[in-house]
């Protein structure tokens, strides 16, 4: 007779891993556990602003946009979609107490901040900026023919009032195609940029059919954001612009769709 709190500690471990198989069970016996729920956001629900010179979709409520349901997953506080006309940009302006980071898709953008840090980024390169105990920056197109197309997302510091600081890395396709590139994380492994919290944000360009696979752990959060393209996570066709979010553990199964798809995964404490 199978003993039942085995066979039970055995699926939730495989649920913990990550492993799950195709059809309705494991071969002695247990149950198949469940893939993870996902809850998706889609692009056309963000808030969305056009300024001009600015053209703007926000995930999570950002200046006069407001949505007490969308403030917000766990340290995750802002995913911007900016687009910015040719020789525009934001004027120097204060930050403080949050991990800053762009990565820009197409065209270049140029920061300058108050501890002499400057620099272009171009598509490949990400860049962290902890805002900390205060800092000011500007950013800039500094194209007068191309617009400038990138995210710039927002998380909670795991600590208020740290030193301010800047970093900087580029990480080809190369490293990024077909596989969940690491790009930053607390103790910077794989040599990604290092941020003052408990997430870890990966990068990844799939080709239509392509797979890429990441194991959410117990007790860990994963917010997934399209860059650009279509994917399947999963059953879930996700297409530019899309978010899908999940608090179970489980294996999560990315696969490019038709064009490909540029995306990056968010592993939250």
């Amino acid at each position: 007779m199978i003993d039942r709190r085995n066979l039970l500690r055995a699926a939730a471990g495989a649920a913990a891993a990550g492993a799950f198989l195709d059809g309705a069970a494991q071969a002695d016996g247990v149950p198949a556990p469940t893939a993870p729920r996902l809850t998706v956001r889609g692009a056309a629900e963000r808030g969305h602003a056009d300024h001009g010179w600015l053209d703007t979709y926000h995930s999570f409520s950002f200046a006069s946009y407001r949505d007490p349901r969308h403030m917000g997953f766990r340290g995750l506080r802002v995913i911007n979609e900016d687009k910015i006309s040719a020789a525009k940009g934001f004027p120097m302006h204060p930050h403080k107490d949050m991990e800053i980071v762009t990565y820009v898709l197409a065209g270049a953008l140029e920061h300058k901040d108050s501890l002499g840090n400057g620099g272009v980024i171009t598509p490949g390169k990400v860049q962290r900026m902890s805002a900390g105990s205060g800092i000011q920056h500007s950013e800039f197109n500094p194209s007068r023919a191309e617009g400038v197309h990138l995210l710039q997302i927002w998380m909670l510091p795991s600590k208020n009032g740290i030193r301010p600081g800047y970093e900087e890395k580029d990480f080809p396709v190369s490293e990024r195609q077909g596989a969940l590139r690491v790009v930053a994380s607390p103790d910077g492994r794989g040599g990604s940029i290092r941020i003052h919290a408990n997430n870890v944000l990966y990068a990844a360009n799939l080709r239509e059919g392509e797979r890429a696979t990441h194991a959410n752990a117990l007790g860990r959060h994963v917010w997934l954001q399209v860059a650009r393209g279509a994917l399947t996570l999963n059953q879930q066709v996700l297409r530019a612009g899309d978010g899908a979010s999940t608090s179970d553990a489980g294996r999560l199964v990315l696969t490019g769709g038709a064009g490909g798809a540029e995306v990056l995964l968010f592993d939250l404490a």
